[in-house]
């Protein structure tokens, strides 16, 4: 990617104007039940805005809709053709289930990389763990037992075990981990989806979530890596195959250690740009609010060149945005 200083700097804010159209377009679903149509108005919208944008895209880890969806599917040339080539990975919604039951921790996320710099998912789910930054190398491992892994955490942190927090999804899958973690002495915070939010919510302390662990998606998984890859963070992944088909894929791909651990840079590498917009409410960012005529969003876009991490409240009059376009048309 050319000049990754100025062409990173612009696709930092431009990555976080796609995303707040995009949750602004799914805000307008959320509590009313219907997950489908919610998902279907985000994947839209970021494609309109998508269309938009001076690049030269192809979609990388895209959006997983339904038969009848025809927008940012894995492989769909994205941008307007002109400016640097970038690997885009997105989602429109993390968590549609979130926005029809109105619940927190949804978020609209892309993440953009050079050519190469994401890790290539050939199956749905991956088991995960996270922690922030500026603790010790290897400070936690995946294959190590959830109270080993909390002891090394706590002497690293200087906290005690029962002083820290666990962000999982609330499974039936977890059941064990939950308590194993419990039996450790720690606390666990439960949420209904929303990996992405989870995974980065360990890195920031005002969050009040010390680690992330337990199996969820691997799309989720990539995007989580790039905002690591920006600021910081310990993250290991390991993919978790469904079936043969998704085994078969796998070895299309190239991967012969199906059981082989990735890093959070073995994931997501290069010269990174993330963003996410809440949609509604959770611990790292507010979700839509509306009122007549315009929006009110809070968003968050990162840089993987400076490490630098901003926040983005905007404020969107509708009435204003449709003259600018009018006038431009």
């Amino acid at each position: 990617m050319a000049e990754p200083t100025t062409v990173d700097r612009n696709l930092a804010m431009e990555a976080v104007r796609i995303t707040e159209a995009t949750a602004i377009a799914a805000a307008r679903f959320m509590g009313r039940g219907d997950e489908e149509a919610a998902d279907r108005a985000a994947a839209r919208a970021m494609h309109e805005a998508l269309s938009r944008l001076a690049i030269d895209g192809t979609i990388v880890i895209g959006h997983a809709g339904g038969a009848e969806d025809e927008h940012l599917f894995v492989g769909e040339r994205i941008g307007q053709g002109a400016g640097p080539e970038v690997a885009v990975a997105l989602l429109p919604l993390e968590g549609p289930t979130i926005i029809a039951k109105g619940e927190p921790n949804g978020l609209s996320v892309i993440a953009m990389a050079e050519n190469g710099g994401f890790l290539q998912i050939p199956s749905r789910y991956m088991e995960k763990l996270a922690v922030g930054p500026g603790l010790p190398e290897n400070v936690v491992d995946l294959d190590a037992e959830p109270a080993e892994n909390l002891t090394s955490l706590a002497r690293a942190t200087g906290a005690a075990i029962s002083d820290l927090v666990v962000c999982i999804l609330d499974r039936p899958r977890h059941h064990e981990l939950i308590a194993k973690i419990r039996e450790a002495g720690a606390r666990i915070m439960l949420i209904a989806d929303g990996d992405v939010a989870g995974v980065v919510a360990a890195t920031q302390a005002e969050s009040g979530i010390d680690a992330y662990m337990g199996v969820g998606g691997a799309a989720e998984g990539v995007l989580a890596a790039a905002a690591l890859g920006c600021i910081g963070g310990q993250m290991q992944g390991r993919l978790v195959f469904g079936g043969d088909d998704e085994k078969k894929r796998a070895a299309a791909l190239g991967i012969t250690e199906l059981g082989r651990k990735y890093s959070a840079p073995e994931m997501a590498q290069g010269d990174l740009t993330f963003a996410a917009t809440g949609v509604t409410g959770g611990a790292m960012l507010t979700g839509v609010r509306t009122f007549a005529g315009c929006a009110i969003t809070h968003s968050m876009v990162l840089r993987s060149t400076t490490g630098t991490l901003r926040y983005v409240e905007a404020h969107r009059n509708f009435a204003n945005e449709a003259r600018v376009q009018r006038a431009g048309a």
